[in-house]
């Protein structure tokens, strides 16, 4: 039984104790949090530039989806995919209608997502085209998620190790490089998988025109396009999917992150075309689409588009990255801002700077980032930061990178 008499620091050690050791969590326990903010056991304030590593994109306590949620609690959470539920229905429904997709599929995280979309490419491959294509090219660096066929996807061998013989079938190629990723693709190959921003890989942006000449590079191998938009979608780049910075239409996209505000939820959307890879009992998901989730989905969706959140992202990030550029004139070992909207980092040269040890006093001042990559702090803040809040976290970070906080 908890002890209401416990320190944070018990608590910490109860909780080290009792998990697997999968996590390096910071000794600190959140218990509450509004807006931007969140606030641990000893009510320390934090400016949260983590966002539950791009999720919580409407902040905390948002009063229109703690609502939301609260009202579906008290009718159903869940009926499984036997049967239909107008909250999900009406999730497909405005997800379509926003994008260039035809059909969805509904699950519970981005990796779910990602191995839904591996499966249809294979099957679609074989069962409608009739073809033995069954590999797929993804980039260096990519991060797809933690299942077998997502970590076999992910371009990062740090992310394999220990856990092989992984699932067959995939090359990586470098990020950006067109020629690279055309030589990569053969007879065998059924689809070509990209972040339009890779987010884990350190917050790098492709080339311009890069998105196109992808969407070309597979028309012409005769395979299909799919995105990653885990940490991407939902407005986190200043546009409701990254891969309409470019205009491009891809096969299949997959989405999950923001989408539910904190609510776990995942969706792969595709074509008419390539959704004939699917048939009844070829996949499933028990949660998936389930009422509460589908219901949160469209809070958040409601809020986005009735605050003009995602121009709101567009020019804050733009903000965010000019400070960052500017800080990084200042600091050495900093080498400049990265990213697109609201999905934003500050390159690091690792023999200068210790990333670890500026998170824990970036932590200590009451500020919360993270890292990705061999070399990048990462900034996913609430889509409802403001300037002010920006200058704040960029003057914390400055502290912390000339020693206060240690």
């Amino acid at each position: 039984m908890i002890q209401i008499e416990e320190s944070q620091a018990d608590v910490v050690a109860r909780a080290r104790r009792l998990m697997t050791p999968n996590y390096k969590p910071q000794p600190v326990i959140f218990v509450t949090g509004e807006g931007p903010f969140l606030y641990d056991r000893d009510q320390n304030r934090y400016l949260d530039f983590a966002g539950g590593i791009a999720v919580s994109c409407l902040g905390h306590n948002h009063p229109v989806l703690a609502q939301a949620i609260a009202e579906q609690a008290k009718r159903v959470l869940h009926v499984s995919n036997l049967y239909f539920n107008q909250a999900q229905i009406d999730l497909a429904d405005r997800l379509i209608d926003r994008s260039t997709a035809d059909r969805i599929f509904f699950c519970n995280s981005g990796a779910e997502a990602n191995e839904a979309a591996l499966k249809l490419a294979r099957r679609y491959m074989r069962t409608v085209r009739g073809e033995n294509r069954w590999k797929f090219v993804t980039a260096k660096y990519s991060f797809h998620g933690r299942t077998w066929a997502a970590i076999s996807a992910t371009g990062q061998p740090n992310y394999h190790e220990g856990f092989g013989p992984l699932v067959e079938g995939f090359t990586y190629v470098p990020f950006g490089d067109l020629d690279a990723l055309e030589a990569a693709i053969d007879d065998e190959t059924c689809a070509v998988l990209m972040e339009p921003v890779q987010g884990e890989g350190g917050v790098l942006v492709p080339p311009e025109g890069y998105l196109r000449g992808l969407r070309e590079v597979c028309d012409r191998k005769g395979v299909l396009l799919m995105f990653d938009e885990v940490q991407t979608g939902v407005g986190r780049t200043g546009k409701l999917w990254a891969h309409e910075h470019e205009a491009v239409r891809p096969d299949v996209f997959t989405i999950a992150k923001g989408l539910a505000g904190g609510v776990p939820i995942g969706a792969m959307l595709c074509t008419e075309e390539v959704s004939k890879g699917f048939s009844p009992g070829a996949h499933a998901s028990t949660f998936g689409g389930n009422p509460l989730a589908c219901r949160a989905a469209l809070a958040v969706l409601d809020v986005i588009e009735k605050e003009g959140l995602i121009a709101h992202v567009e020019r804050v990030g733009a903000h965010l990255r000019s400070e960052v550029d500017a800080l990084s004139t200042r600091v050495p070992g900093l080498t400049g801002a990265r990213g697109r909207g609201l999905l934003a980092g500050v390159g690091v040269d690792p023999s200068i700077i210790d990333r670890a040890a500026i998170i824990d006093r970036c932590r200590r001042l009451g500020l919360l980032i993270t890292q990705a990559g061999p070399d990048a702090l990462r900034f996913t803040p609430p889509y409802i930061v403001s300037r002010s809040h920006v200058d704040d976290a960029v003057a914390t970070l400055e502290r912390a990178l000339k020693g206060e906080g240690a």
